[in-house]
């Protein structure tokens, strides 16, 4: 499994969070489709997933400059997906701290 890599927690996926209370957003694998999304969370915080969204992200180029001149780079490309949860059902991604 572990198509999972982390939760967002983010001020903008919060908002939508308190708009839509069942809805949680999460950075997946790449090769990741949504019915193996779906069953990784149902399992890993025993939620009953109505629906799952993925969007996927191209990696920006950067540069910045130092001292020593002008370093340039990429980050990473990446796949996030907004998953809903059944009405009444919550997760919280605070109660391992």
């Amino acid at each position: 499994m572990a198509f999972i890599i982390k939760p967002v927690v983010t001020e903008k996926m919060t908002k939508i969070t308190e708009k839509k209370p069942n809805r949680y957003g999460f950075i997946v694998s790449p090769e990741a489709n949504k019915l193996q999304i779906k069953a990784e969370v149902e399992a890993r915080y025993n939620v009953t997933v109505e629906d799952v969204n993925t969007m996927k992200y191209s990696g920006k180029r950067s540069a910045r400059y130092t001292k020593a001149g002008l370093i340039k780079g990429q980050k990473n490309a990446f796949k996030k997906a907004i998953v809903t949860v059944k009405e009444g059902e919550e997760i919280d991604f605070y109660s391992n701290i």
